[in-house]
């Protein structure tokens, strides 16, 4: 063979060599699962304005059910319906976790297998299929208008290690994905309302008093043991039936005031449909239903034999600056935790009893507005000043228009104490409701509580 031909003939079997190792050399090829890695969950939810409806869905061990909460608009309103359609201040919570839903990515792939989802924590808490209590995740749905679903997933547990990272699925896909999620997408019934229960400023109280009594339940006849009036004078307290070597305690009435102002909703519960508005309407409880005569003692309280109302624990009247007169009657004990406090159910207290402690307390609440708070000014004798220039004003047009200035503000006033008055008997009106057992210990105070001798 001559050196030509040998030539040719290895430069064949180089290059048959270097296409066999070509086609026989392993690739990088991508996964269909990976490709949709950094890709967000919902990419047509681009607006958090448009979600009128958050759910989310877990799943309680203990009782093997799935537990939902709902803030949803409903009648140009926002409520939860999970909690009797008690208000809810959702709008711009609802906007937040729905922004935190649309920044969801697909930051990685973790399985394709069903088998991974109890371990990940991401099966359907809904899914009556599933046999196993463990491994139910936390499904969050948002919709728009008109019930369009807007985002659906299931959120499982955390990632060892890595605080903001969760295992995440569709409900629809068996696909696992690992998720940034930097949001608190809270169930909890005071996280969605407006908890401050009297919006009263420590500062516009004039006066509290306490009203000791107990209530014969079957006579209805009351043992009137103490009233207690606290007046605020400038920057300090005095109190009724004081002797010459008593003073109110300070500490103790600074903490009383904190306590009014900070006085928050742990639960709620409907009053029957029309009781606030029977009990306002009738001549001390006349016309008032059955019904509604077993709803009030169910929770503490009772007509007595002058029809009045009244609780089997006090009352606490406050006394704003702006005319306000709250009314607040403490009712009976609150067995249980959680739903069963902040939702409960028709029940008798009995069935309660066996649910937990009795930490909280019935509270009923009313509001009116005293006229006699803002004596009425004097009004000028005539308002031709109207109709002048300043400048040629006499002294009489000008005292005049002082007197109208000053009934101007006392008309301002009166009507923005009937204003405020009215928007809270509008809130406290269709409802009973549940405070902590430490709040009820703060408010309901007896005289030896605030008062002391003088040091």
């Amino acid at each position: 063979m001559s050196e030509t031909r040998k030539t040719i003939t290895y430069a064949g079997a180089a290059l048959l060599l270097l296409a066999l190792a070509f086609s026989t050399a392993p690739r990088h090829i991508t996964p269909d699962a990976f490709l949709d890695r950094g890709e967000a969950f919902f990419p047509e939810f681009t607006d958090p304005n448009v979600a009128t409806t958050l759910e989310v869905i877990e799943f309680d061990e203990e009782t093997a059910a799935a537990r939902p909460f709902k803030v949803t608009f409903n009648k140009n309103k926002w409520t939860i319906p999970s909690h009797h359609n008690y208000p809810a201040d959702g709008k711009e919570r609802l906007a937040k976790t729905a922004a935190g839903v649309i920044d969801i990515k697909k930051d990685d792939f973790r399985s394709n297998n069903v088998a991974d989802h109890e371990a990940f924590s991401v099966l359907d808490p809904l899914d009556q299929t599933v046999t196993t209590l463990k491994g139910r995740g936390k499904r969050v749905t948002i919709k728009g208008k008109s019930d369009q679903i807007l985002a659906d997933l299931i959120i499982g547990k955390k990632l060892e290690g890595r605080a903001n990272l969760r295992f995440v699925r569709l409900p629809d896909q068996k696909r696992v994905y690992v998720a940034r999620i930097d949001i608190d997408i809270s169930t909890k019934f005071g996280d969605w309302i407006e908890r401050a229960l009297l919006q009263v400023n420590q500062r516009d109280i004039e006066q509290i008093t306490l009203k000791d009594y107990s209530i014969n339940e079957r006579t209805g006849t009351i043992n009137q043991r103490d009233v207690v009036i606290l007046d605020r004078d400038q920057d300090s307290w005095k109190a009724n039936r004081v002797s010459s070597t008593q003073e109110v305690d300070s500490t103790k009435l600074n903490g009383l005031l904190r306590a009014i102002e900070e006085l928050s909703i742990v639960g709620v519960r409907p009053k029957p449909e029309g009781l606030s508005r029977n009990l306002s309407r009738s001549e001390g409880g006349e016309g008032i239903s059955q019904a509604d005569l077993l709803s009030l003692q169910s929770k503490g309280y009772y007509f007595t034999r002058d029809r009045n109302l009244v609780s089997n624990e006090g009352e606490l009247e406050i006394r704003s600056s702006q005319g306000v007169i709250y009314t607040l009657r403490f009712g009976e004990i609150l067995y249980g935790t959680g739903d069963a406090v902040t939702a409960g159910t028709d029940s008798s207290n009995e069935d309660e009893k066996e649910r937990g402690p009795g930490e909280n307390r019935y509270l009923f609440i009313t509001a009116a507005f005293d006229p006699n708070r803002f004596p009425e000014s004097a009004q000028p004798s005539t308002t031709d000043f109207l109709n002048k220039s300043e400048d040629d004003w006499t002294d009489t047009d000008r005292k005049n228009k002082e007197l109208k200035d000053e009934h101007d503000e006392w008309l301002r006033k009166v009507e923005e104490g009937r204003e405020l008055s009215d928007q809270l008997n509008t809130r406290f009106a269709d409802w009973y409701y549940v405070i902590s057992s430490s709040s009820f210990d703060k408010i309901h105070l007896k005289r030896s509580d605030l008062i002391k001798k003088k040091e």
